[in-house]
């Protein structure tokens, strides 16, 4: 009997989902998004960056999921840079629209089409990959277009056109901070994420109304993504990745995460973090 309880309680171990653990004052909340997913069906990938100390909270943070959607992100990074070394322009013609047409469409609606005339100007999703490769982000693979992807079978597990959720945070910190983007350009993408109409029952979920959120969603059959940014009341500004996988009600696990996260890094971890559970739930859009 001994022996049996030993060895229960190595599969309850096994079970947790992993996480970081590396910043001290972070490891309580760390354990409480960790104990909160593993109560969900499903596989969750979290990471969350505050920008200003640059401590972390990951939780499955090393675990490829696919992108889905939240790559156009990466996407209109690569076209905005094309814009700051003057070899494109946000009035280009692209598919019959101006660039900035289409890149508001594929980031605020997260159209799959402008995504793909975007990619098909800038040469294809090589040139996003070479993009990505040029600033040493690692752990992120660009190799289809969205219409590739969608038409090929479907394997949630399968490693293209996937990222880990550091490696996202990663992408995120480099736009908003690592010099890629001039100032103009960098502005103008997170007023297009910020403008964001789907998926507003994740991330933007639970959160108090009136927090400023810029994010970019993702969806598959069976799976659930959304990445961006939030500003706590302070000031300060939180990068954000979730993804979910298999299981049911992902984006309520997302918009629970979030508003752990929100409470967790303003110091609010008791009430309010209880309280979130119980706030009016936003319907989808």
């Amino acid at each position: 009997m001994r022996l049996i309880a030993i060895f229960c309680s190595l599969l309850a171990l096994v079970a947790q989902p992993a996480a970081a653990a590396t910043f001290p004052s972070l490891q309580s909340l760390e354990q409480q998004i960790a104990s909160m997913v593993a109560g969900k069906p499903g596989e969750f990938g979290i990471a969350a960056l505050d920008m200003r100390t640059g401590e972390l909270v990951s939780i499955n943070g090393d675990q490829p999921f696919p992108m889905a959607s939240t790559v156009k992100v990466a996407v209109a990074a690569a076209y905005l840079a094309q814009v700051d070394a003057g070899r494109r322009s946000l009035t280009d013609m692209i598919g019959g629209r101006s660039a900035a047409e289409v890149m508001e469409l594929m980031i605020t609606r997260s159209n799959n089409a402008a995504t793909d005339q975007i990619l098909r100007n800038l040469g294809g999703p090589a040139t996003v990959q070479e993009w990505i490769n040029f600033h040493r982000l690692a752990n992120i693979r660009i190799d289809r277009t969205i219409a590739q992807l969608l038409a090929d079978k479907r394997d949630l597990r399968d490693i293209r056109d996937s990222s880990t959720p550091k490696a996202m945070i990663d992408l995120l910190r480099t736009i908003d901070r690592g010099n890629v983007l001039k100032p103009e350009s960098r502005s103008y993408l997170l007023a297009l994420m910020a403008r964001c109409t789907t998926g507003s029952n994740r991330i933007r979920g639970l959160l108090p109304p009136g927090t400023p959120v810029e994010n970019k969603t993702g969806t598959l059959n069976g799976l659930t993504d959304d990445v961006g940014f939030i500003t706590l009341p302070d000031g300060n500004r939180i990068a954000i990745a979730i993804f979910g996988r298999f299981g049911t009600n992902r984006p309520r696990t997302i918009a629970e995460t979030a508003r752990a996260i929100y409470d967790g890094f303003t110091s609010a971890l008791s009430a309010p973090f209880i309280a979130a559970f119980s706030a009016p739930y936003a319907s989808p859009r």
